[in-house]
């Protein structure tokens, strides 16, 4: 299997990708076409919900991280190890939280948004994969805790 470029030093490249891919989502949910409105009601409660548990997910993620929050797959070398609150269920709970949430928004704009998101999957997969490799290399415990932790970026799914 070939490995997954890093991108840049830190895996910039990863960040500058999924900062690019974010707006261009919503822009093509915002330009595509409607969801059939037989499907429309549905979807709009559906994708806000989602929305709403991804920002939920993703902030209590973020909280659980605290100082070692960063965007780039690579540490700086000052964050700790951290494995409770979401990091128990999910190795990218962040990941996972940004999916729910960008997926529900695609479910209320468009399937040309959706399309995007599963784009936007693609990529967060990728990173993980960098990241995980850079985990590996700055912290003795982290192989220990993916094989604890099975899932890398969707609960009993990936």
């Amino acid at each position: 299997m070939r490995r997954v470029p890093q991108l840049g030093r830190r895996g910039g490249g990863w960040v500058v990708i999924q900062f690019a891919l974010i707006p261009a989502i919503v822009l093509a949910g915002l330009a595509g076409p409607d969801w059939p409105d037989s499907a429309a009601t549905v979807l709009l409660v559906v994708g806000w919900a989602l929305a709403l548990c991804g920002v939920v997910v993703a902030v209590l993620s973020a909280r659980a991280l605290g100082r070692s929050l960063t965007p780039f797959p690579h540490p700086t070398g000052e964050e700790t190890f951290v494995a409770h609150g979401p990091y128990r269920l999910v190795r990218h709970p962040i990941y996972f939280g940004g999916l729910l949430f960008v997926g529900g928004l695609s479910l209320v704009l468009s399937p040309w948004a959706l399309a995007g998101t599963v784009v936007l999957g693609a990529v967060w997969a990728m990173k993980a994969s960098v990241e995980e490799r850079f985990l590996r290399e700055h912290y003795e415990a982290y192989a220990g805790y993916c094989e604890r932790t099975r899932f890398r970026l969707v609960p009993f799914v990936y």
